[in-house]
């Protein structure tokens, strides 16, 4: 099972550190040996040409880890509202857990 996995951060937002840890934690807990790609956006250009909806950013097999209804690809911190309301510059554990899961299933499926 191979999964495609992007990271992509803007410097200016510094969530992305603790948000990368969170990823890395989550694929090992999960038994996915997974090679991350991760991307530094500099530019708006860039952030259209990736489907960048903020800092940071998680694509998984080419899906955001939490869809946006309407999203806004340009070079800003993201904001994500977690399970109990509030609003985070980082995803849950949870989030990236529950995408991480999707997607194996769906590679599953595929098979």
């Amino acid at each position: 099972m191979k999964m495609e996995i992007q990271f992509l951060y803007s410097e200016d937002c510094p969530s992305h550190e603790e948000a990368l840890s969170r990823l890395q934690q989550v694929l090992k807990e999960e038994g996915i040996n997974a090679e991350i790609s991760i991307g530094k956006v500099e530019t708006e250009e860039q952030a259209m040409r990736l489907r960048f909806a903020g800092s940071p950013t998680i694509l998984i097999d080419g899906h955001d880890i939490v869809p946006l209804a309407n999203p806004h690809y340009n070079l800003t911190c993201r904001a994500y509202r977690l399970e109990d309301g509030r609003i985070s510059p980082l995803p849950s554990t949870m989030m990236i857990r529950r995408a991480v899961r999707a997607a194996k299933d769906m590679q599953r499926q595929d098979e």
